[in-house]
């Protein structure tokens, strides 16, 4: 096989090694995900309503209201009326909700490097630093 090969099947392998990856390093959340990723999307792209938040993570509105319920009884988000628009509400990343996801990336970046600490060879873990750039470079849509 030429370097430059790269079928379907080695996409696939590709494919079930992340989701595994993904989902190993999930084991230290202490938070649901659709939680996290709900304070990382108030994160990324500020303030927002609920239907907003909701069609981002493609959930139903009634879905995302509780969700966005729990966090705000957990003082992770903030809500209040819109003042353009009083029966919409807006969804804000509380100083807390800031704090705790912070402390979520942190755990799951700590868990990884002590797994490629104890788990990889050198050559591999210089490997590795390789690989975010190059997984970047396969994201379609960001760009």
């Amino acid at each position: 096989m030429k370097d430059a090969d790269y079928s379907v099947a080695d996409a696939e392998q590709l494919r079930v090694v992340v989701g595994k990856f993904v989902r190993s390093v999930r084991t230290v959340d202490t938070m649901p995900a659709g939680q996290a990723a709900v304070l990382g999307q108030l994160r990324r792209e500020g303030p927002q309503a609920i239907v907003a938040l909701a069609d981002r993570e493609r959930v139903r509105h009634q879905t995302m209201a509780r969700t966005v319920k729990l966090l705000a009884a957990k003082g992770l988000v903030d809500v209040a009326a819109d003042i353009s628009d009083k029966r919409r509400v807006i969804v804000t990343l509380s100083a807390e909700g800031s704090a705790r996801l912070d402390d979520e990336r942190t755990s799951r970046a700590a868990w990884i490097a002590q797994a490629a600490r104890s788990e990889l060879t050198d050559q591999e873990r210089t490997m590795l630093k390789h690989l975010p750039a190059v997984l970047e470079k396969l994201i379609v849509g960001d760009k």
